[in-house]
């Protein structure tokens, strides 16, 4: 069973009692039987860490708490303390001010080979590339991965 955070339980001589139930109607036989021998026993209800008189206490004190915190609606930006900014901002910023001054100049760059190049990109062409290569693709490489074996068949 899944330990309860809210309850009914029972004090007797200021100090909490084993009994514990979620019903008030299910305490109050061991509450009369505990009053006879303790009179100063008492049955509260418990819920956040508090002993209260009963969950209605409970519940308008969590409303008058929420009631006065809706007031204020903290942004994205806020923080705690004096300074309601974020100090590593600035270099955010600097940040993205710079990799703007970058994409910029690569993209002039780009514009710059295309007007050169009557609009076809420069940079090799795939058949031009496989004849340089003597090979075409998909054929394994004639490179042998380990020299030593190399030199070995080399040597015989």
């Amino acid at each position: 069973m899944p330990p309860r955070f809210a309850y009914w339980t029972i004090l007797a001589g200021g100090l909490p009692t084993a009994f514990r139930t979620s019903t008030r109607e299910e305490l109050l036989p061991t509450f009369h039987q505990l009053k006879k021998k303790y009179p100063d026993a008492e049955m509260k209800w418990f819920a956040k860490g508090k002993l209260w008189e009963s969950p209605e206490d409970v519940q308008l004190a969590t409303n008058k708490r929420s009631n006065t915190t809706s007031g204020t609606v903290k942004g994205k930006e806020w923080r705690p303390g004096g300074e309601h900014r974020d100090p590593s901002q600035r270099y955010k910023e600097a940040k993205t001010a710079r990799n703007q001054k970058r994409r910029q100049a690569r993209w002039e760059r780009r514009a710059e080979v295309d007007t050169k190049s009557d609009g076809k990109r420069s940079g090799g062409d795939r058949q031009t590339l496989q004849s340089d290569t003597g090979r075409k693709h998909g054929q394994k490489s004639r490179w042998v991965k380990n020299r030593r074996s190399a030199s070995n068949i080399n040597q015989k």
